[in-house]
């Protein structure tokens, strides 16, 4: 067998193992932090969708406001009409 002529392919080969395992130790971890980071993402996402629902009636306390002033502003006609 004539190893002095493969020697080349043979050093390409390692390097190219070696390659591989370097990006593959890099991107095992970038792959977990965006799995923990799309976890957590989902558990804020049903915690605002929570607080949208539980919030909701808060848009319509315009209306109680106006209907309590007006009734506070008739209660105060009232009272100055009764001598009050």
């Amino acid at each position: 067998m004539h190893f002095e002529n493969h020697s080349g392919w043979l050093l390409g080969y390692v390097i190219g193992l070696v390659v591989v395992l370097v990006v593959v130790a890099l991107v095992v971890p970038i792959l977990l932090l965006a799995r923990k980071i799309g976890g957590q993402a989902q558990r804020i996402n049903g915690g605002l969708t929570g607080a949208v629902q539980n919030t909701a009636p808060l848009k319509d306390l315009q209306i109680t406001i106006t209907s309590a002033t007006a009734i506070v502003d008739g209660l105060r006609r009232g009272r100055i009409k009764l001598g009050g």
